[in-house]
């Protein structure tokens, strides 16, 4: 197991900087973001304020902080190095927090085309604006698919809280960072046991965080080429991962929105609210369903999770 940083000695930890502003469009709905980052009520490795987003991360193997504060129309946004001489991240940093933002959807096209659809064009007028809030990482999408794998919402959680405090990685300012594939690869299985994790998800977590080490998965690679079916065929390829998990890992790790979501029972669920159905919708007739609106498949899904809480 990684070993815990000790600042018990009261050293200054030096910390590399960088600021930027991101414009936001018209109705940008924060409150999605905010709350997508808000799942673990312990706030762990991310702190939820009114306005603003603090979360723990890894940025090439160095623990950091990346800040979004929401102001009307724009996005303030930090980044926190620890270490001495570390390099601020620049231009891929920015790029990150766009995706990270759901800023490179075209949400708009996809409201547009559908706006009269009889179930879902109501729907859309109540949720206008939506974009898919992704992970940190695709790394850190992945992983938590795995972690999610057939169990609950609040079963998962409790679980990655586990797994991110036997990383070990802590910033300077007091949130845990979600390791990255270097710190899970180096944790044994009787670690992830100890965390939670089934025997075959723990197998699968350390056999992921080994294939992108070696370049195998080449994930930072995938988000810059989305090579789509390549992508699908080669995780679909690693025991232990199946066609949810590659589609959720696509949706969240990089902004993929024709996933099928039908495998999702909260998707059918919702649909099945939508629908006004007697009974529930099965997967085959939710693939059905959504098999038109390709390709924005996914960002109907996102419509449907949220949907539920509309009607809660």
């Amino acid at each position: 197991m990684p070993a815990q940083p000790d600042f018990s000695q009261g050293q200054v930890m030096a910390v590399a900087r960088q600021t930027f502003t991101l414009e936001l469009p018209a109705g940008f709905r924060a409150a999605d973001i905010l709350k997508f980052h808000q799942r673990d009520a312990q706030g762990l490795a991310e702190r939820v304020e009114a306005d603003a987003l603090h979360k723990g991360l890894l940025w090439d193997g160095r623990a950091a902080c990346l800040s979004v504060r929401f102001r009307p129309g724009q996005a303030e946004v930090e980044i926190a190095i620890d270490g001495p001489s570390a390099a601020v991240p620049g231009a891929a940093l920015m790029n990150q927090v766009r995706r990270l933002l759901g800023l490179t959807q075209s949400v708009e096209v996809f409201e547009e085309t559908y706006r009269q659809h009889p179930q879902l064009g109501p729907l859309l007028a109540r949720q206008s604006g939506l974009r898919v809030p992704l992970a940190a990482t695709p790394f850190e999408a992945l992983t938590w698919a795995i972690t999610g794998q057939q169990i609950s919402v609040g079963a998962a959680v409790s679980m990655r809280r586990k797994l991110i405090k036997a990383a070990g990685a802590v910033h300077s300012g007091g949130l845990a960072c979600y390791p990255d594939a270097e710190r899970l690869a180096a944790l044994d299985e009787s670690d992830l046991r100890a965390a939670g994790y089934s025997q075959s998800k723990a197998q699968t977590l350390r056999l992921v965080s080994q294939l992108v080490l070696s370049g195998e998965l080449p994930l930072a690679e995938w988000q810059e080429t989305l090579p789509v079916e390549a992508m699908r065929q080669r995780l679909l390829a690693v025991r232990g991962i199946g066609p949810w998990t590659v589609n959720y890992t696509l949706l969240r790790g990089f902004g993929w929105l024709d996933g099928s979501l039908q495998g999702d029972v909260a998707v059918r669920r919702a649909l099945q609210r939508l629908l006004a159905a007697p009974e529930k919708i099965g997967e085959a007739a939710a693939r059905d369903w959504l098999a038109p609106f390709s390709p924005w498949r996914a960002l109907v899904g996102a419509h449907l999770w949220a949907s539920l809480a509309l009607s809660a």
